[in-house]
């Protein structure tokens, strides 16, 4: 019973050690491997280098609300329709009618959270404008 406790031990440090492993190692690489003293060239060091072109502006965009609700919407009717397919699969070997009533449920009320957010007026995009000194 040890042998097995142990090996079983040995198997979440591994697991451990490689998931530390995908969240550390890149940021070691970019570490590693990004370009040193490309500013410097034309002496700009203090100035954001955007693909080579002078930057317009500054960094800091202020997005509006909406566009994280937008964001959050499509996320959660993305994994909502990643739920549907194994319903689909299921239903090759057969459709039973509450099944088929239970996925209009469902479907139903992803349908009513389009609604509700369509009228709280998350899909429209009223573009501010805001006095630039």
């Amino acid at each position: 019973m040890a042998h097995k406790s142990l090996i079983d031990l040995l198997y979440v440090a591994a697991f451990f050690l490689g998931g530390l492993g995908f969240a550390v190692g890149p940021l070691v690489l970019a570490n590693i491997m990004a370009p040193r003293g490309t500013r410097n060239v034309s002496n700009k060091s203090k100035q954001a280098i955007e693909c080579g072109m002078t930057p317009i502006g500054g960094a800091r965009v202020r997005f509006g609300a909406v566009y994280y609700l937008y964001a959050l919407m499509f996320l959660a009717f993305d994994v909502d329709v990643l739920f549907l397919f194994p319903v689909a699969v299921a239903y090759n070997h057969g459709l039973v009618i509450r099944d088929f009533i239970e996925l209009v449920i469902f479907v139903g009320i992803l349908s009513l959270a389009i609604i509700y957010a369509w009228r709280k007026g998350v899909f429209q995009w009223n573009r501010k404008i805001y006095n630039r000194q």
